[in-house]
C-alpha cells in the first residue's frame, strides 16, 4: 500500500501530518486519565467533570468545519499553529481551574478548540490536496495512524507522570510536548511540489458545495453512523478509568488498555486506508461497526479481568479511528477535494456531537445508577445501526469533482 508514497516528499508531507495529529489525539483521546485526579483536586463530582469534558467532545467536533474552511480558502498553517497553542494554554490553565465553568473554560473549550483545529480535517485536507490521487488513500491511513500511535504512547506516559509529579505536572508536561509539535506545521503547510501540484477546475463554490452535501442524503447517512463512531469513542475514552475501577483493578489496566487501543489502531487505520483503495468504503465501515457491536456483547459476557479488558481494547482499537479513511473517501467521491477540510469536517461535527452524549450521559450513569451498564447496552445497539445506515451509501459523484491533476 506505500508504494504510492514514492517520493520523500510525499512521505514528508504524509509524516509531518501524522506527526501533529499523534500529538493532538493522542492528548486528547487520554483525557480520562484526568478524570479521577481532577475530582480528587477540585471535589467538583465525576458528573460535572464529565459535563466539562463532554463540551470538549462537542467543540472538537463543532471547530472542524470551521478550521476546516478557514484552511481551505487560507491554507493550513496558520489554523495549525493556532491550535497547536491554545491546545498547549489549555493544559496548562487546567490544574488552577476549581469550578465547573473553569474547566469547561480550559478542557471544554481552549484545549477542543486547538485540538481541534490541529485534527483529521485540516491535517487529511491539507494532504490531500498536496498528494496525487493514487497516494491519497494511503496517506490517510498513515496519518491516521499517527493519531493511534499518539493515544498508545501518550496513555502511559501521562499515566505515570500523574503518579510521579501529579495533576499539574502531568497537565503542564503535555503543554511542552504539544509545543514540540510546531516545526512540523511548515512542512504541511509548504507550497506545493510542481510535480505533484493540484489545481482547481470550474465547480460550485464553498457555500454551494455545503448546500449541496447536506442536501444529499448518502452524505447524511454518513453523517449518522459517524454519530455513533463519536458516542462509542468518547464514551470509552472518558470512562473506561472507571469502569476499570468498578472491577476492582488498579489504574495502570486502564491506561495500557487505552495504549492497546492505540497500538491495534496504528495497523487498523493502515489496513483502512488500503482497503479504501480496493473495496466499497462503506462496506468497510459497515463491517468495522458490526464488530464493535459484536465485541461490546462478548465483553458484557466475559469476566472482569485485566485480560479482557486487554483482549477488549485489542479488538474494539483495530477499527477505533480506521472509520476516518472510508469516511474521509467517501466525501471525496461524493464531493470532490477542494472543500474536503470543510466537508470532512461537518462529519467530524456530527461524530462530536455523538461524542458529547457519549461522555456526558457516561457520567449520568455512574452518578445515578453506580455503573455503565445502560450505556454499554445502549452502545452496543447504536453500533448495530450504525453498520446498516451506511448500506444504502451511494459513493458515485454528485457532480464532476473540483480539482483536477495538473
Amino acid at each position: 500500500m506505500f508504494r504510492s508514497l514514492n517520493t520523500p516528499a510525499l512521505w514528508a508531507v504524509t509524516l509531518s501530518a501524522a506527526g501533529i495529529l499523534m500529538v493532538t489525539m493522542g492528548a486528547r483521546q487520554s483525557l480520562g486519565l484526568f478524570l479521577a485526579p481532577l475530582d480528587s483536586s477540585t471535589g467538583l463530582g465525576i458528573a460535572s467533570i464529565s459535563l466539562a469534558m463532554a463540551v470538549g467532545q462537542f467543540m472538537w467536533g463543532a471547530v472542524q468545519p470551521i478550521a476546516g474552511a478557514v484552511a481551505d480558502r487560507y491554507g493550513p498553517g496558520r489554523v495549525l499553529l493556532g491550535g497547536l497553542l491554545l491546545l498547549a494554554l489549555g493544559s496548562a490553565m487546567t490544574p488552577f481551574m476549581n469550578s465547573t465553568w473553569g474547566l469547561i473554560f480550559s478542557l471544554g473549550l481552549l484545549s477542543a478548540v486547538g485540538s481541534g483545529a490541529g485534527s483529521f480535517s485540516v491535517l487529511i485536507g491539507a494532504a490531500t490536496n498536496r498528494l496525487p490521487l493514487e497516494a491519497r488513500g494511503a496517506a490517510s491511513g498513515v496519518i491516521n495512524a499517527g493519531g493511534s500511535f499518539g493515544q498508545f504512547i501518550f496513555a502511559p506516559i501521562l499515566q505515570k507522570l500523574i503518579q510521579t509529579m501529579g495533576l499539574m505536572g502531568a497537565l503542564w508536561t503535555l503543554a511542552a510536548m504539544t509545543l514540540a509539535a510546531l516545526p512540523l506545521i511548515r512542512v504541511v503547510s509548504r507550497p506545493l511540489d510542481h510535480g505533484h501540484k493540484i489545481t482547481a477546475a470550474a465547480g460550485p463554490g464553498l457555500r454551494r458545495s455545503v448546500q449541496e452535501a447536506l442536501a444529499d442524503r448518502s452524505y447524511l447517512l454518513l453523517h449518522a453512523g459517524f454519530f455513533t463512531c463519536g458516542f462509542h469513542i468518547a464514551f470509552l475514552v472518558t470512562h473506561l478509568p472507571g469502569e476499570v475501577n468498578l472491577c476492582g483493578l488498579p489504574p495502570s489496566v486502564a491506561s495500557w488498555s487505552l495504549a492497546i487501543i492505540g497500538l491495534a489502531n496504528i495497523f487498523g487505520s493502515l489496513y483502512a486506508g488500503a482497503c479504501v483503495s480496493r473495496y466499497r468504503s462503506k462496506y468497510v465501515l459497515f463491517w468495522m461497526y458490526a464488530s464493535r457491536a459484536v465485541m461490546i456483547a462478548l465483553y458484557l459476557l466475559a469476566p472482569r479481568t485485566d485480560l479482557t479488558f486487554y483482549i477488549f481494547a485489542a479488538g474494539l482499537g483495530f477499527t477505533w479511528l480506521a472509520t476516518v479513511p472510508p469516511t474521509a473517501a467517501i466525501v471525496g467521491k461524493l464531493f470532490g477535494v477542494r472543500y474536503l477540510g470543510t466537508l470532512f469536517g461537518l462529519t467530524l461535527l456530527s461524530h462530536q456531537i455523538g461524542g458529547f452524549l457519549g461522555a456526558w450521559l457516561g457520567g449520568l450513569s455512574i452518578t445515578r445508577f453506580g455503573d455503565y451498564s445502560w450505556m454499554w447496552y445502549a452502545d452496543m445497539v447504536l453500533a448495530g445501526i450504525a453498520a446498516l445506515v451506511n448500506l444504502p451509501i451511494r459513493e458515485a459523484p454528485v457532480f464532476v469533482p473540483a480539482i483536477a491533476e495538473a
